[in-house]
């Protein structure tokens, strides 16, 4: 490879270019998309970090390097990633690959625009309002708005912002000056992202009020309406309540129809984080879990997570029809947002959002839905169930394993219990013993490759596995081979 003669530039070289670029989506079908799907490949080649570091060769230097080198570059970054794509990745609330959604992320790369305006991006601008009114639409809204953002933190952190605005106006000029103390309320097992997203607008992580679950992980009703009452007496505005549809950890489903009972008493902004749980609209026979969105505000909903259509997919969903989100974000820039061009302006959308840039999100969703029809995206929600199911049913029959609870999404968590521990469960250290058990066996399956589980202490529970049913390809062979995997690599404890 030092040989080779240096490549300083394809600027220019049509011919080169083309041939660069045949030759790297020729490795990403190999390496990624057929060995990173097979169950008989690693779903990642650990290395320690100071040894990733020099196989990569990660120094920016000031000669350029020949396209020999370049597509050897690729193939280590592929080499070295984890594999998300793989059966026997089950670290994240994303999986899998779907084809149709690579190609419109593979379109969308190659068109590189910004979904800012008509002018620019007309074909986007339109298809994004048609798969957000899509989304509206199996929430049970007729009409409404919304826009896609870069993830569900961000999402979240705009329903928090316009539920402000919508109440005092006057902040988007005069700031926090405008504000008395405000309060917003969600669940203690809500996502982080309420938290940071209150810091960042300048709220403090203290206006945030958790508010109680139950054993399972739903919000409490009558616990909110304590809060608000508290929070009030302490002369704090309430102002927006986020329920959360599929927790991040157990998969629980907030009680919708209470919760929006209490804000509409209340008159607080209801906002459904969804992010997770919401695919489960497409399931008729699932949907009952997210009873009562319809009454929501607004709604956060990644298609990247359950829908497999790649990272990043999240919509923001709203039932205002007042152009809220142009008249809070909007600054009128008159370079971009010019007000006498030749067609309807009011498709230049870009000044409903924060950012000015904005990547191209709806394309991958659109081509997969084009592609498998909403009775595809169906069947793959309704797999999922399945196979979670299944999984609970083999855990049971092993008494290597215990449920921390019956799931009711397709978040199964569990404990493995190592043969040390299988007759001690009364010993007064159990609980400490059994937390360390979790951090061994991803230490092991990591190091070996034979797959990824995320795992996790929750409240008074010590560290516990969380598997995510949600890769599309999966199959029971895969539940099976988890269960067997996690007895051979802990056999031994």
């Amino acid at each position: 490879m030092a040989d080779s003669q240096p490549l300083l530039s394809l600027d220019g070289d049509a011919v080169a270019a083309e041939a660069l670029l045949r030759d790297v989506f020729g490795i990403v079908v190999d390496e990624v998309i057929r060995k990173g799907t097979s169950a008989s490949e690693k779903v990642c080649e650990w290395r320690e970090p100071e040894e990733l570091k020099q196989l990569l060769d990660l120094e920016l230097r000031n000669e350029g390097e020949s396209q020999e080198q370049i597509l050897e570059r690729c193939r280590a970054v592929i080499r070295y990633s984890v594999k998300t794509c793989h059966p026997r990745f089950f670290n994240q609330l994303f999986s899998g690959l779907d084809p149709h959604a690579l190609a419109g992320r593979i379109v969308t790369e190659s068109l590189n625009t910004s979904q800012y305006t008509y002018e620019i991006a007309p074909v986007f601008v339109l298809m994004e309002e048609e798969v957000l009114k899509k989304l509206r639409a199996l929430v049970g809204w007729s009409s409404g708005d919304g826009v896609f953002c870069p993830g569900g933190s961000i999402s979240n952190m705009y329903a928090v912002n316009l539920a402000r605005y919508r109440r005092y106006p006057d902040c988007k000029q005069r700031g926090l000056w405008a504000l008395p103390p405000l309060a917003l309320f969600t669940s203690e097992e809500c996502h982080y992202s309420v938290k940071k997203g209150a810091a960042f607008l300048g709220l403090g992580t203290d206006s945030v009020r958790m508010v109680k679950a139950d054993e399972r992980g739903k919000m409490i009703p009558e616990d909110l309406e304590r809060q608000i009452g508290l929070a009030e007496a302490e002369g704090a505005v309430p102002f927006l309540v986020s329920a959360t549809s599929g927790t991040t950890v157990l998969g629980a489903f907030d009680p919708l129809e209470a919760v929006a009972d209490v804000c509409q008493r209340h008159g607080l902004w209801l906002h459904v984080d969804a992010a997770w749980g919401g695919s489960v609209l497409l399931s008729q026979t699932h949907r009952h879990l997210l009873n009562g969105i319809q009454r929501a505000d607004s709604v956060a909903w990644n298609p990247h997570k359950l829908l497999s259509a790649g990272l990043q997919c999240s919509a923001l969903l709203l039932r205002d029809t007042s152009n809220l989100l142009k008249r809070c974000h909007g600054s009128q820039a008159s370079y971009l947002f010019q007000q006498d061009k030749f067609y309807d302006v009011a498709l230049d959308t870009g000044d409903k959002v924060v950012q000015c840039g904005r990547r191209v999100d709806c394309l991958k969703l659109w081509l997969m839905w084009k592609a498998q029809g909403g009775q595809g995206l169906e069947r793959r929600v309704d797999q999922a169930f399945a196979l979670a199911r299944y999984l609970v049913e083999e855990l049971k029959k092993r008494e290597t394993f215990e449920l921390v609870m019956e799931p009711e999404f397709v978040n199964v968590c569990f404990w493995f219990v190592p043969p040390s521990l299988r007759e001690k469960k009364g010993s007064p250290d159990y609980g400490e013993r059994l937390a360390k058990v979790a951090p061994i066996l991803k230490e092991r399956m990591v190091r070996k490759g034979s797959m990824m589980i995320g795992y996790q202490p929750h409240g008074t529970r010590g560290n516990f596995f969380r598997m995510v049913v949600a890769n599309p390809a999966l199959t029971r062979a895969d539940m099976d081979f988890l269960l067997n995997e996690l007895e051979r690599l802990g056999q031994d404890l």
